[in-house]
């Protein structure tokens, strides 16, 4: 079967499609120091939970949890999940507000997955996979997730493989997609420098790729609309995040 990407060729060339300057993470590294590693992770999930990246997530799934019957879990994959941090809240919000979630967490790097387990602990809810994004059709089903979720993850990826995710994260979810990530612009390069200066250098160097790597509001829903994705709706957080979902009828 045809990688996913090679399908997108067929409509569109390699060319740059946004002014994103897309560069290798320390933390992706096979040999990344996993100490580092651990810091970086840590320091992550401060942003997310203090920066909004957690609570952007759970807004959306809180006002699409009024539709949500009870017939069984609702199953979400969560695609470049790190340390399973938003997994992780999404599986106390719905424990605190009795909804039954089931949550498939994958990461393509072991090291990562491996903390990811030590942060995760005993929690049920939560599966992790160790898989490629792009690859994520060779081993799930098509409609196999209610929801598909991509936080801080996507910025990794080129163009082309942006659209690549986007295209798989809408064919495994039958309800929606949160594409949850990084605003790009002078404002967030100035802010990002502040917020690392207590940081490892992993984190700190990832964190100017990142911002670098990340998206305008025009990029984000023209990658999103050249795969068609239905019912688009994009709206900016604080402190440099955005989400752009997708809702299906």
């Amino acid at each position: 079967m045809p990688l996913l990407a090679d399908l997108v060729c067929d409509r569109y060339d390699r060319a740059m499609l946004t002014r994103r300057r897309c560069a290798p993470e320390l933390m992706d590294d096979s040999d990344v120091d996993p100490a580092q590693l651990e810091r970086s992770l840590r320091f992550i999930r401060t942003v997310n939970r203090r920066l909004g990246g957690t609570s952007a997530a759970l807004g959306h799934l809180k006002r699409w949890s009024g539709n949500w019957s009870g017939e069984g879990p609702i199953c979400i994959i969560d695609i470049g999940t790190g340390s399973a941090d938003i997994p992780l809240a999404i599986a106390g919000w719905a424990a605190r507000v009795g909804k039954c979630v089931r949550i498939t967490a994958v990461d393509s790097h072991p090291t990562t997955l491996a903390l990811a387990r030590l942060h995760v602990g005993g929690c049920a809810e939560i599966n992790l996979v160790q898989a490629d994004a792009l690859r994520l059709m060779d081993r799930f089903e098509p409609g196999e997730f209610d929801y598909a979720h991509a936080g801080m993850f996507l910025h990794h990826l080129d163009d082309l493989e942006v659209m690549t995710v986007l295209r798989i994260m809408d064919r495994l979810s039958s309800r929606g997609i949160i594409w949850n990530d990084l605003v790009r612009g002078t404002v967030e390069k100035v802010a990002v420098r502040l917020l690392t200066l207590a940081a490892g250098p992993v984190a700190r160097h990832d964190a100017i790729v990142s911002v670098n790597a990340g998206f305008t509001k025009r990029e984000a829903i023209d990658l999103a609309g050249r795969v068609g994705l239905p019912r688009i709706a994009y709206r900016r957080h604080l402190f440099g995040r955005f989400t752009l979902v997708s809702c299906k009828a």
